[in-house]
C-alpha cells in the first residue's frame, strides 16, 4: 500500500488541545502550590493516610510515598515517609522522579498525535516506516506496538544488554540502536495474535515517530506533549543524573541497609520505554490530558480505547485491559485510564477518569513488581484501588 505523502513539518507539529482541557490545566497550575501540604481531614483521607503509612513502616517497605488526587478544582496530597533517608526531607509535589514505564504513555501520546495529523497510520508497518529493522519484523504495525501485540523480542532482557548494564549501570547507550540487541531474533509470535508486554515496542514507536516527522523524539515530546499540556519539569535525559530536588529511590532488598539507586542507571538504556523524569504536578497534568484524549480528535480516541486482554507492568488496580498506549483499570468503584511503571528505586501509577476531570498520581520510592515482591505488589494494588475509590467518590 503506498504511503501517504509527508505533510509540512510545521503542520505536523502544530499543537492541538481541546478547549475543555485548557481550563483544567490552568486551574491546576494555580491551585497546586496552595494545597501542596498533606490533607487528612476527611474520613477517606484519614483511612488512606493510615494505609500508606502502613506500607512505609512495614519491614522492607518503601521509604516514601506521595499521592496526588485531583477532583474538579480540588487537589489533595497525601504522603508518608521521606523523600531522602539521609536528610529526612518530606516528599513534595514538585520533586523530580523517574517515571519508569509510565513514559510509554508519552510515546503513545506522540504517536497518536501524529496519527491525528495524518503523518502516521495505525496500520503503518515497520517495513514501511523503518526498513532498516530486520525484515522478519516487517509486518508489525504501529497499532500492535502500541497495544503490545507485536511479538517483538524485548531488548531489555537480551543477555548482551543485561551484561552491559551489570558491568556499568551508567553506561551511555545509543538509544536509537537499542533494538540492535535483539536484531538477530525472530518475532516471539505472529503479530496481533496475543498480548505480551515488551520494552522494545515503545522504542520502535519513537523511531517511527522520528522517521515520519524528521525530528528527534525529544523534540516531538516538547512540541506535542510538554508544551500543550504545560509540563514545566519533565524531560528525557540521556545520563544518570536526576534534577534537584528529587524523590530518592531505594533498593530495599536488604531492609536493614537501603541503597540509594536514584542515579544508579543511565536513562539512555530505557529511552522512550522508561527514561523520562517528571514530577507529581506534571504527571497529574499529563494524565488528565492524555486519558481524556485532549491531544487528538475523537476518532483517534475511539481507536485508542479498543480494549483487549492485557495488564500493565506492574499490574494496576482492579481488572486490567489494554488499549493503544493506555490501560483501563476497572475497580470495584468504577473505571480509570492510565499506566503503571517500575524502575530501580521507583514504582508509579498515573490514572484519570475518561473525561480527565479526576486523577491520581501515586509514586513509591522503591521498585515493587511481581518478580521481586509479588505479595507487596498485591498489597500496593489494593491500596491503589482504595485511592481510586476515594477519588471516584469525590463530589458525589
Amino acid at each position: 500500500m503506498p504511503l501517504r505523502p509527508a505533510r509540512p513539518l510545521r503542520a505536523v507539529l502544530r499543537p492541538r488541545l481541546r478547549p475543555v482541557f485548557v481550563i483544567a490545566a490552568a486551574s491546576l497550575a494555580v491551585l497546586v502550590p496552595a494545597t501542596a501540604g498533606t490533607a487528612a481531614g476527611s474520613a477517606d483521607d484519614r483511612t488512606l493516610q493510615r494505609q500508606i503509612e502502613r506500607l512505609v513502616n512495614e519491614p522492607g517497605g518503601p521509604p516514601g510515598i506521595i499521592a496526588m488526587l485531583r477532583s474538579g478544582r480540588q487537589t489533595r496530597v497525601l504522603r508518608a515517609g521521606v523523600a531522602d533517608l539521609a536528610t529526612g526531607r518530606l516528599p513534595q509535589v514538585k520533586d523530580h522522579m523517574r517515571i519508569a514505564s509510565t513514559a510509554k504513555a508519552f510515546s503513545g501520546a506522540v504517536a497518536l498525535s501524529l496519527v491525528d495529523r495524518g503523518a502516521l497510520g495505525l496500520d503503518d508497518t515497520l517495513r514501511e516506516r523503518l526498513p532498516q529493522l530486520p525484515d522478519a519484523w516487517g509486518q508489525v504495525t504501529l497499532r500492535q506496538l502500541l497495544n503490545h501485540t507485536s511479538g517483538l523480542p524485548d531488548y531489555s532482557r537480551a543477555p548482551a544488554f543485561t551484561a552491559v548494564v551489570a558491568a556499568d549501570p551508567r553506561h551511555h547507550f545509543d538509544s536509537r540502536h537499542l533494538l540492535d540487541y535483539v536484531a538477530d531474533e525472530p518475532l516471539q509470535f505472529s503479530p496481533g495474535s496475543r498480548y505480551e508486554y515488551s520494552n522494545s515496542d515503545n522504542i520502535a514507536v519513537a523511531l517511527m515517530a522520528e522517521a515520519v516527522a524528521g525530528t528527534p523524539y525529544e523534540q516531538l515530546l516538547r512540541r506535542l506533549v510538554y508544551r500543550p499540556l504545560e509540563l514545566r519539569d519533565t524531560s528525557l535525559p540521556q545520563g544518570y543524573r536526576v534534577p534537584e530536588p528529587y524523590l530518592h529511590g531505594y533498593d530495599m532488598s536488604d531492609p536493614a541497609s537501603p541503597q540509594d539507586v536514584s542515579e544508579l542507571v543511565s536513562a539512555s538504556g530505557a529511552w522512550a520505554s522508561g527514561g523520562i523524569i517528571s514530577t507529581p504536578v506534571d504527571m497529574t497534568r499529563f494524565i488528565r490530558g492524555y486519558a481524556s484524549g485532549a491531544l487528538y480528535g475523537k476518532g483517534v480516541v475511539w481507536e485508542q480505547r479498543r480494549w483487549i486482554a492485557g495488564a500493565s507492568e506492574p499490574a494496576g488496580p482492579g481488572r486490567n485491559t489494554v488499549g493503544l498506549g493506555i490501560f483501563r483499570y476497572a475497580t470495584r468503584c468504577g473505571v480509570v485510564l492510565g499506566h503503571t511503571g517500575n524502575f530501580p528505586g521507583y514504582t508509579q501509577l498515573v490514572a484519570a477518569t475518561p473525561d480527565g476531570r479526576r486523577s491520581l498520581t501515586f509514586s513509591v520510592t522503591s521498585q515493587i513488581n511481581r518478580t521481586n515482591d509479588p505479595a507487596r505488589l498485591e498489597q500496593l494494588r489494593a491500596v491503589q484501588e482504595d485511592f481510586v475509590c476515594a477519588l471516584l467518590r469525590d463530589g458525589r
